[in-house]
């Protein structure tokens, strides 16, 4: 089955091109821009992508876009920091030929602070990545958006290697972006937060992932991903019941 990667990007010059190389073996690469001023279009454009320039519409409407315009029903989704292992790669290969399902899922191994991770937060990470579009759609959630199949998927043998290659600041500022964008969704959808979820929620995040899947065996790499991870539980709730005291001050 022929089938297009998609790729939705914005001044991802430094990661872009180890990502459209691993990508290499599709029948076509998609890349959406919204608005970069680095080196972004000019590497698409050399490794043979096609370009389309965009407005943001936030990650899962603008995921959706992308899927919307690829000349192939089968999409391969991928951001501009993940590369496709050669496991991986025979995997899809093998797989399109005869397709078991019309969603597949796919290990993705995290790179942080030098170390790849094998436990913990950091893998296997399943992503469902590689779909049939008129089976499956990106959710329109602003952050943490995800593929929604019609049917369960399969998982794909092979890793989706995730290494952002940016630093501990830059991974923080990420993250605060992030938990905000969660928080303002969480308001909109009517959700609240106590006491109990500022408690909780990090606590038993933490027993989960350094504890049951054994984030401990990661080191120091391990334990700060997954403490991040903990904090970003807390800071989620605390600007939503932020954002609940400052929407009923404005009643």
């Amino acid at each position: 089955m022929p089938f297009s990667v998609v790729i939705i990007t914005r001044d991802a010059g430094l990661q872009l091109e180890a990502c459209l190389g691993s990508a290499s073996f599709a029948d076509e690469i998609l890349v959406v821009d919204s608005g970069s001023t680095d080196q972004t279009l000019e590497i698409a454009q050399t490794m043979g992508a096609r370009i389309i320039e965009k407005d943001w519409l936030g990650f899962g409407r603008q995921k959706q876009f992308a899927v919307d315009e690829a000349k192939n029903d089968w999409v391969l989704c991928l951001d501009a920091d993940e590369r496709v292992s050669d496991v991986l790669k025979s995997a899809i290969l093998a797989e399109l030929a005869a397709p078991r399902a019309n969603a597949f899922t796919m290990a993705r191994r995290n790179r942080f602070l030098g170390r790849w991770l094998r436990h913990g937060e950091g893998y296997p990470d399943l992503s469902l990545r590689l779909f049939h579009r008129r089976h499956a759609r990106w959710s329109e959630d602003a952050v943490h958006e995800r593929i929604i199949p019609d049917a369960p998927p399969v998982r794909l043998s092979g890793d989706l290697l995730h290494d952002s290659a940016e630093s501990l600041d830059k991974y923080l500022e990420k993250q605060n972006r992030y938990t905000t964008l969660q928080a303002t969704q969480l308001l909109a959808d009517g959700r609240k937060a106590g006491f109990e979820h500022l408690l909780f929620s990090p606590l038993l995040r933490f027993l989960k992932f350094y504890f049951l899947r054994l984030g401990f065996l990661d080191g120091l790499p391990g334990l700060i991903h997954i403490t991040i991870g903990c904090m970003n539980s807390f800071n989620k709730y605390a600007k939503l019941m932020a954002l609940t005291k400052q929407a009923g001050s404005a009643r």
